[in-house]
């Protein structure tokens, strides 16, 4: 057994508290985030693969995105059987990911866990921030295209439509979340959190999909726009505190409770926080579901998820089009499920029964 720690930023915790009481949206219980109080929570992963004694190979992703004001790294660690254990990074997104080599015929199992502390989000857009400016570095590589997230031909002809006559930064990425939210739809039936394949959204018109679809479309829109910005891929570790059934962790099993958010550069107030998609999750599965658009709950999502976030979520990274280290197999639109092949072979990532990992997540303290 092998364990190992990295990126260690912070005191150790010792208080561990209760999950918090689901409650449900009121007009008493305004949908308002701020950035008050931090929370720390750990994520335990474990990975089983089902190999039937062929070699193996997993990737798991670990938290490794951080931001002064709302999400710091305290620390990863694991337990492995693993011949080899590496920590890879993706040399053009900072990506970071645990892979693990299993020979065949032994056990092939990885626990991994991970402290993160995190605080809500929320933007003052009527007076300006101290916000670094980004780097040509960084714009550049902010309002790049990938395979899965194209900014030219009929995105950026859509893109120019939408926020034409637009005279600053915030009106053309506003213009963006509003199309986005009146223009999509949460597609139930789509798998795990979507491919994020924007070229074939926009060129079929299918506006349909879950968070890295609708989010990933965000993103697209706003690069084409030459705004810089990025999809952020995590996971909700807690229910929502605002009384939002639907946009928090139900239970401490998290399995299948990943999601992505995204972020725009606006030079006045740095990386702004938006959810389009949260407000479609809303709109379909907020009790008693299937609400229109005009019902409170879905309005109040709408004006909070452009400049706040409630973060019972924690990011893993901001990467797109991950190619996995030491795989024949093609590469990933985005990483935030654990990923293994058997024999050569992809596992399926979204079935977790038969892949064999689970995700857990506790709440360990609150600090001001």
């Amino acid at each position: 057994m092998r364990r190992r720690s990295f990126i260690q930023q912070g005191a150790a915790l010792t208080t561990m508290l209760g999950v918090p009481r689901v409650v449900r949206a009121t007009a008493d219980n305004a949908f308002a985030p701020k950035p008050d109080a931090w929370r720390t929570f750990e994520v335990t992963t474990r990975v089983e693969v089902a190999s039937g004694g062929a070699a193996a190979k997993a990737w798991i992703p670990i938290p490794s995105f951080t931001a002064a004001d709302w999400i710091r790294v305290d620390d990863n660690t694991w337990n492995t059987t693993g011949d080899v254990v590496e920590v890879k990074r993706d040399p053009r997104w900072g990506v970071q990911m645990l892979h693990v080599d299993w020979r065949a015929g032994t056990a092939t199992i990885i626990t991994m866990r991970s402290r993160v502390t995190t605080r809500d989000r929320s933007t003052d857009f009527t007076s300006s921030q101290s916000a670094p400016a980004l780097s040509a570095a960084e714009r550049a590589l902010y309002t790049s295209a990938t395979e899965f997230l194209p900014t030219d031909g009929i995105v950026r002809e859509r893109a120019q439509s939408i926020v034409s006559g637009s005279t600053t930064e915030v009106e053309k990425a506003r213009r963006i979340y509003e199309w986005v939210v009146d223009n999509t739809f949460r597609r139930a039936s789509t798998r795990g959190c979507g491919l994020g394949d924007i070229r074939f959204m926009v060129e079929t018109g299918d506006f349909g999909g879950k968070c890295a679809d609708i989010n990933g479309l965000y993103v697209a829109l706003a690069r084409a726009s030459g705004l810089p910005a990025r999809d952020l891929y995590g996971i909700r570790v807690a229910p929502s505190r605002f009384g939002y059934a639907s946009l928090g962790a139900k239970t401490s099993d998290i399995t299948k409770a990943q999601h992505c958010r995204a972020e725009v550069f606006l030079d006045r107030f740095g990386w702004v926080p938006v959810d389009p998609a949260d407000v479609r999750k809303v709109a379909l599965e907020e009790p008693p579901g299937n609400l229109s658009m005009n019902d409170p709950h879905v309005v109040a999502a709408r004006k909070t998820l452009f400049g706040a976030w409630e973060t019972n979520w924690i990011a893993y990274n901001s990467g797109h089009d991950i190619r996995l280290p030491d795989s024949t197999g093609d590469p990933l639109p985005f990483l935030m499920y654990p990923q293994a092949e058997v024999a050569g072979v992809r596992s399926d990532s979204l079935d977790a029964a038969t892949f064999k990992y689970a995700i857990h997540s506790r709440e360990l303290s609150t600090s001001s």
